[in-house]
Formats: C-alpha cells, sequence, structure tokens
C-alpha cells in the first residue's frame, strides 16, 4: 500500500513536504522511492539541483524505520490520512507553491463546503472592539454553506471558530504541531467539539511532532491556501496574522481586513494591509463581494431581538450605550433614570439578552 510509505517519510523529522513531494513527483511511486538504492537518490539530487542534505538524512533514517508499524500507530490513534497523490485532496491547497505531502485529521470533510472556504486570523491578543466587531461580521453569514478556516490558537483562531459554531457554519482547525500535541491544551473541547460533525482539526505533521514555534508560521500557508480569501481581524506589525495576510497574496487569494481603533497596537497591520489595497470589511456582504459569491441563506438560527417592547427608559439606555460601552453612573448621568430604577432596568435587560456587562463593570449591547 503506496500510503505507508508517504506516513513513513513524513514521520523523519528532517525532511519536509517539499522534499517528499518532489521524491513521489520523480519516482512516480512513493513505494518505488522509499525503497530506491543510493544511486538513484543521487541521481534524483542531481536531476532536481536540490535536496542532497534531504537525501543525506532519509538515507540514515530509513532503515531503522518499521514501515508497518508506523502507519499503523496512526491508525490506532483514529486519526484519517490525507495526501498530496489522493483525488479529493483539496484544490485550493494544492494550488500553493508548498503545499502538505501529507495530512493528518480528524473529522468529516464532507461536511465542508470546500468552494466556499474563508480564513479568518487575528491578533492572539484581540482586544474587546476586535471581538466584537468580527463577531458583528460573522453573525451575517448564518445560516450559509461557508467553512471557516483558522488555526485554533487563542485569541481571534479560537474566537473565529467558536463564531462559526454559534453560527451554524462548519470549520476547519489548522493545527501547527502533531495531533497527539494540542496547542493550546485550554482549547481541547473546541477541537472535540468541532470533530463531531461540525468540521475538521488537521495537521502537517506526523501526530508526534511537538508544536515548534517555526512550524506555526508554517501552518499559517495551510489556513490560507485552503481558502479562496482572508480575513484578518488585528495584526500587528510583526505578527503571525500578518504572516498569514502575506501568504494570501503571495497565493493569489483575495485579502480582507476589519478596521479597528487607531489608538490600538494590533491595528498597525491592519492599515497596512488597507492602504496597499486590502477590502475593507466592516459587514457580511463585504466578504461575499471582495469573493464574487452570491450565497441563499438558510434559515437563520436565531431572530434579531425585538426592541419594540422596550420602555422608553429602557429605549434611552440602549441609546446610551449604542456607540459604546459605559459605566453605571455614565448611563445615570446621560439618561436621568433615578438611580434604584436604573439598576432594575439594567438587570432586566441584561437578563433579556440585549445587553451584558464587560471589563470594569461597563455596560454594552450584545451583537
Amino acid at each position: 500500500m503506496d500510503k505507508k510509505y508517504w506516513v513513513a517519510l513524513s514521520s523523519i523529522e528532517g525532511l519536509d513536504s517539499k522534499f517528499i513531494i518532489a521524491l513521489f513527483e520523480y519516482f512516480g511511486d512513493m513505494e518505488r522511492a522509499f525503497n530506491s538504492d543510493v544511486g538513484e537518490l543521487i541521481e534524483f539530487s542531481v536531476t532536481t539541483g536540490a535536496y542532497k542534505k534531504k537525501v543525506d538524512e532519509f538515507i540514515s533514517r530509513r532503515d531503522k524505520i518499521d514501515v508497518d508499524n508506523v502507519y499503523n500507530s496512526v491508525v490506532s490513534r483514529g486519526l484519517k490520512i490525507l495526501l498530496y497523490s489522493d483525488d479529493d485532496y483539496p484544490y485550493m491547497l494544492k494550488n500553493i507553491p508548498d503545499p502538505p505531502a501529507v495530512l493528518y485529521y480528524k473529522g468529516d470533510f464532507s461536511v465542508c463546503n470546500l468552494k466556499r472556504t474563508l480564513a479568518v486570523v487575528g491578533s492572539r491578543r484581540i482586544s474587546r472592539n476586535g471581538q466584537d466587531s468580527l463577531k458583528l461580521v460573522m453573525s451575517g453569514l448564518a445560516g450559509t454553506d461557508l467553512c471557516i478556516v483558522s488555526g485554533l490558537a487563542t485569541g481571534a483562531d479560537t474566537l473565529a471558530h467558536k463564531i462559526a459554531l454559534d453560527n451554524g457554519l462548519k470549520t476547519i482547525g489548522v493545527i501547527g504541531g502533531g495531533m497527539d500535541n494540542l496547542y493550546p491544551a485550554s482549547n481541547k473541547g473546541l477541537f472535540e467539539e468541532i470533530i463531531k460533525g461540525n468540521g475538521v482539526v488537521m495537521s502537517e505533521y506526523f501526530p508526534t511532532f511537538e508544536p515548534l514555534p517555526f512550524r506555526f508560521p508554517q501552518r499559517n500557508r495551510i489556513v490560507s491556501g485552503l481558502s479562496y480569501g482572508t480575513l484578518v481581524v488585528e495584526a500587528a506589525l510583526k505578527s503571525g496574522a500578518l504572516i498569514t495576510a502575506n501568504l494570501t497574496l503571495e497565493q493569489g487569494r483575495e485579502l480582507m481586513c476589519i478596521p479597528g481603533l487607531i489608538t490600538n497596537p494590533n491595528t498597525a497591520g491592519i492599515y497596512k494591509m488597507i492602504k496597499t489595497g486590502a477590502h475593507i470589511v466592516t459587514e457580511s456582504d463585504d466578504i461575499l463581494n471582495a469573493l464574487g459569491w452570491t450565497i441563499n441563506k438558510q434559515m437563520p438560527l436565531f431572530e434579531n431581538k425585538p426592541n419594540n417592547s422596550l420602555s422608553v427608559d429602557e429605549e434611552k439606555i440602549m441609546h446610551s450605550i449604542e456607540v459604546e460601552p459605559k459605566s453605571f453612573d455614565e448611563i445615570q448621568q446621560e439618561t436621568g433614570i433615578d438611580v434604584s430604577e436604573l439598576l432594575v432596568y439594567l438587570t432586566n435587560l441584561e437578563l433579556n439578552g440585549l445587553i451584558e456587562q464587560t471589563v470594569g463593570d461597563r455596560y454594552k449591547i450584545i451583537v
């Protein structure tokens, strides 16, 4: 079985996808490539004009590999395997300069519409404003068949996956280490929710490989590579999100940005991208227009909350915090409502899911 030789090659840490795919394309068969003699491998290196060190590494390591045991160790973990040579390998991913040779995953690709994939990335320290903006934009995609792709990292990535699930969207998480080493561990629950019928979590790395720092930028090319476009919410001038944005452009995909507060250092990268031509996104239709998609929404998961049943004083409160969160004292000063009555109104509005308290005991409208 050819598949086990792909897996065996990917289990050698010194080798990468470029080398593995080059071997396959040169020999035409991975079993033949794996078992080729030294002379054939040297000829491969000379012909391609590259990979001398990789060939040396491969020759020194392959005799120590029990191909069947390595393959069975992956299968016993309940992992599925997708190869670069497979007919159902994602089309968009196959057409990037450096596609992954092997994908290890859990979940179900069949529930993901790979013709409507959108990468969503951003700061690991995403601000409250950034969170609210992303929720607002993505909520407009509820009831569609878009599939959200991100990196399962803390901050914007985690939020993107959660918003997708909350809005009935399928999602793909790409991690920066082997599947034995989910990082961050705090996303274990999110991982389980995704793979139970809501999408896929995957990695190009052999299951035992650790999530080392250099693997996260490599992971980013898969996030953007799977997608027709990338939406960025907050990115510092030196950040993983900006790396993904640059990869998006290199891959010939659409780049979109949600503008944020100019006083936030994590928006410096956003405005740099906007100045150089990235699409500005303030609502979900901006995404659809940038990608040229016409999408029929299914039955919405939830209706807009009615405001016509609010009292005059409750309307005053909602108007007071419409633009930005405010403290109890600020709301009381603006509305003139008696302190004891204001407390009752705020409690009722909170119980009805119209407002919430944020950091610093400030009240804001729920998007």
